[in-house]
């Protein structure tokens, strides 16, 4: 094959990811993992309402270094999925397509998403 001059596409390496397209792909991510947390309230609610000993089994394992690692995932991932949903909202009304605003908006919802988690961490006196 000859070798031409036409433009070569960017590769993932070299080309960076607008926010919004981070965003949107972390929207999804978050949603996958706001599933699979509930099917984790609906184990630790069952466990509760079987008897004290199930609900003993499984809190150990709520309190760990783990445990409590995923739960700020899951406490962020719930803020984050929220924020940008609010952003989605707007757009579904037909406001905040301007390219600022989509930035704005972006990092508005990422920075709302920490300030909401961090807020709930300590209220909850975990921090």
């Amino acid at each position: 094959m000859p070798n031409s001059n036409h433009p070569v596409s960017p590769h993932l390496q070299i080309y960076r990811l607008p926010l919004t397209a981070l965003l949107s792909i972390t929207h999804r991510i978050t949603g996958v993992i706001l599933a699979f947390g509930c099917l984790l309230l609906v184990w630790i609610l069952a466990a509760a309402a079987d008897s004290a000993e199930a609900y003993q089994a499984i809190e150990p394992h709520l309190g760990s270094w783990y445990g409590q690692v995923f739960l700020l995932g899951f406490i962020f991932s719930l803020y984050l999925h929220f924020c940008n949903g609010v952003r989605h909202l707007f757009w579904d009304v037909g406001y905040g397509f301007e390219l600022e605003v989509v930035d704005i908006t972006a990092k508005l919802a990422i920075a709302m998403a920490v300030v909401l988690t961090i807020a709930t961490w300590v209220v909850a006196g975990v921090a």
